[in-house]
């Protein structure tokens, strides 16, 4: 197996001492698996009034923002079956049963899915193999230090893998796989984070006739150090899986934070969160009709239902090219939303011809320089009083865009005016 070798790094965020990297493989383009699928809303029509928000990148790139999701992803809407396998190594031997490993991310990631969803993600967990699965060579001789899949001994762990599970599973039955790493096997993930997650990757392993494209693999324990990790250090697997239904990191490779903790591929550390409406409108769990897209001269007026409950309108997209445009929603505590500290209106900006790890997204700070205003731990702080409340405004000169939010509900909608000059 020789992975594609187009690869960027996919983690470098610090959170004070903190330091996280991890690595990803994914190409526009791949044979799909563990089954195919499509992901996203990838109907064959939209209607007229939709298309000018529908961004579309140029290609080549690894994850790209544009709709729709390229094909070979994992498939993000109904029954996603995810295979589990808990491996251990002889310099590393699995600590307690694998079993508990499992209930370290279940059924919290699954419950996470559904929220986010609204219901249109059954994501079904599944552990045929209940025991430690014990890889032939120790940890150390498999030579991973930051995961990075091209490494020969990467490649080996991950054909041993296959080797080991295929008499026992039948790979046919999975449109995922999560390797849960026993959490002994290489530093702390207050070190170094080695999860690593391959997406769409077109030289993958065989087995059973279909290729282990769509992999997740989770090493140490993601304790952010606060003690929390029983409640939220789970949540490194939705981001990790998040790639496998085609998202890009939010972060950037130099450690900063252009998102902060208002998109689980931005910041999986401190509280739980959620998504932004961009990326549940590409997963398909918002439908076009929840999305008002503002291509009038002029003013128009929306309103818009908290992100975190289900129906009304989402998001408000302000399209400047057909590759960039302006997103808002509304943020509030609910929900997968645990640390929301400022309820508004979300406004940023997306680009779908950045790639994953460089910037795709970029929030608007309405409060800039204010420190924030979360104390949860290992929450970048920054961005988390980002959003704007009634009688601000957001302005953008150069593409002639106003966004006024001009009131409340009484059911806790937002108003807000788009003018475009």
């Amino acid at each position: 197996m020789e992975p594609s070798r187009r690869i960027r790094a996919r983690r470098a965020a610090s959170f004070a001492s903190v330091t996280a990297l991890t690595l990803a493989v994914s190409t526009s383009a791949g044979t799909g698996g563990l089954t195919s699928g499509s992901a996203g809303p990838t109907g064959p029509s939209r209607a007229p009034a939709i298309r000018p928000c529908i961004l579309q990148g140029q290609t080549g790139l690894q994850m790209p923002e544009g709709i729709p999701t390229p094909t070979g992803y994992a498939r993000s809407t109904g029954v996603v079956h995810a295979l589990n396998l808990m491996i251990d190594f002889s310099d590393a031997p699995g600590r307690g049963s694998a079993l508990s490993r499992f209930a370290e991310f279940f059924p919290k990631t699954r419950n996470w899915f559904t929220t986010s969803s609204y219901g249109r993600l059954d994501y079904r967990p599944e552990a045929p193999i209940t025991h430690w699965l014990r890889m032939p060579k120790t940890f150390k001789e498999y030579g991973i230090e930051r995961g990075a899949p091209f490494d020969p001994g990467y490649r080996r762990l991950i054909q041993d893998i296959v080797t080991a599970a295929d008499p026992h599973v039948d790979f046919r039955r999975y449109d995922l796989l999560n390797v849960l790493v026993t959490p002994n096997a290489g530093p702390s993930a207050l070190d170094t984070v080695l999860s690593v997650t391959f997406a769409s990757n077109p030289e993958a392993p065989v087995a059973d006739g279909v290729p282990i494209s769509n992999a997740s693999f989770i090493y140490s324990r993601q304790d952010d150090g606060s003690g929390s990790y029983s409640r939220n250090g789970y949540r490194v697997l939705p981001h990790e899986n998040g790639h496998i239904f085609g998202l890009p990191d939010l972060y950037t490779q130099e450690g900063g934070s252009a998102v902060g903790h208002w998109d689980v591929m931005s910041e999986d550390w401190g509280a739980d969160n959620d998504m932004l409406a961009w990326h549940k409108w590409k997963l398909g769990w918002l439908d076009d009709s929840q999305v008002g897209c503002a291509t009038t001269r002029g003013s128009t007026e929306y309103t818009l239902t908290p992100l975190a409950r289900r129906g009304g309108e989402k998001m408000v997209f302000i399209p400047i090219s057909s590759t960039t445009g302006y997103a808002l929603e509304l943020r509030t505590r609910g929900g997968n939303d645990a640390a929301v500290c400022r309820p508004g209106i979300l406004v940023y900006r997306v680009d779908a011809n950045v790639d994953t790890g460089e910037g795709p997204i970029n929030v608007v700070d309405s409060r800039r320089d204010s420190g924030g205003c979360t104390h949860s731990p290992n929450v970048q702080a920054e961005l988390s009083d980002a959003t704007f409340v009634p009688g601000e405004t957001f302005t953008d000169p150069k593409s002639g865009v106003a966004v006024t939010v001009t009131g409340t509900t009484g059911s806790g909608n937002y108003r807000v005016r788009v003018t475009r000059h």
